[in-house]
């Protein structure tokens, strides 16, 4: 598969929003629910769209902008969207109102703001890209199937020659209200004793076939794989990677859950014995598309050259507290000119991608 460039990436999380300042001074939680930080955005938006757009909206058109003002590409030959819930707070606020006033002196702004393709409508419409555009909303692989369709538009003979330049605005957008939140909570998928925060998700990054003097990192292969229940996976089933060896670090979705942890720690133990685990959820919080975040995390890493220490993941068995930043024995690694990050996620042992990035 032909590589990706990432050249331009910009977040809104739990962290301090749009820069990367949490490299140096990330922020740690102990709540088991953060929503994101929200940045002033009476210094991006004209106060009628303050006013106008929901949350996630706001997040997402500004992201999206800031990303391609970065990345000197103002129009993007595609916008494509991952989104587990989409626009979740706008929908409960219309049900609300429909459940309360009994159908009467309804708003439509909510009932039209509801939808999961909201997101990318209103980042086309912004940035008058009339090409193609597309939303996944497959929960904890929606990230991972709009990077996917990304690749394919980046690279198919039937859509690009290999001289023509293409930018795609790939993004991964998700919100938790407390509503929400609440009811995953009853059914023990968030809020356990010792997960990581439920958080919020808000990513925009411009992809291109090219390499430019803007380009963080490269993506050289995106993989999603399917195992049914009981099924193994096995080195051979990672047909994208080549040289597993040639990989320095694997970024893990560890979120302190013994269920969900165990897998990933298996089969890098199975898979990858010898090479170090980072995480990323531990200062971003869990969310149906936070493995953006780790991407993110991953290509910051790569760009910076160094890996600090509150991303390292000692332990190849368990996370004894993942929102503790001071485990024994960590220090700062420093990469090579050639490193490599593989980002793995998993959902319920079945679905299983992996991103490998490179500087």
């Amino acid at each position: 598969m032909n590589n990706a460039y990432i050249n331009s990436v910009k977040h809104i999380s739990a962290q301090q929003p749009l820069w990367d300042d949490w490299f140096e001074n990330p922020s740690f939680y102990s709540e088991p629910y953060i929503r994101a930080i929200e940045p002033d955005y009476k210094l991006f938006f004209t106060p009628n769209e303050v006013r106008r757009y929901g949350k996630i909206l706001k997040r997402a058109l500004l992201v999206s902008r800031l990303t391609m003002k970065e990345s000197g590409v103002l129009s993007p030959d595609a916008i494509i969207t991952g989104t587990g819930l989409g626009c979740i707070e706008s929908t409960e606020i219309f049900l609300d109102k429909l459940t309360r006033d009994g159908e009467e002196f309804l708003n439509p702004t909510h009932f039209m703001q509801s939808t999961h393709n909201t997101i990318g409508s209103l980042i086309a419409i912004d940035s008058k890209c009339n090409s193609y555009n597309c939303t996944y909303a497959h929960k904890g692989i929606s990230f991972e199937c709009a990077l996917l369709d990304a690749f394919l538009q980046l690279h198919h003979k039937s859509i690009v020659n290999s001289k023509t330049t293409r930018n795609l605005l790939v993004g991964a957008h998700d919100e938790m209200t407390p509503a929400y939140y609440n009811l995953l909570k009853k059914t023990s998928y968030l809020g356990n004793p010792k997960q990581t925060f439920a958080g919020e998700t808000a990513v925009a990054m411009m992809l291109s076939n090219k390499n430019t003097d803007k380009t963080l990192c490269k993506i050289e292969a995106v993989q999603k794989i399917y195992k049914g229940v009981g099924a193994v996976l096995k080195l051979e089933d990672i047909t994208a990677i080549r040289e597993i060896k040639n990989i320095d670090f694997i970024m893990i979705g560890v979120n302190g859950v013994e269920e969900n942890d165990k897998i990933y720690f298996e089969n890098c133990a199975k898979l990858f014995p010898k090479i170090p685990l980072l995480q990323y959820k531990n200062i971003f919080g869990e969310s149906y598309t936070a493995s953006a975040l780790g991407v993110y995390a991953a290509a910051t890493c790569l760009r910076r050259g160094t890996i600090p220490d509150f991303l390292m993941c000692n332990s190849r068995k368990q996370i004894s507290n993942v929102h503790d930043s001071s485990q024994e024995n960590r220090s700062s690694q420093f990469l090579q000119s050639q490193s490599k990050i593989l980002c793995y996620n998993h959902i319920e042992n079945k679905n299983h991608t992996f991103i490998l990035l490179s500087k």
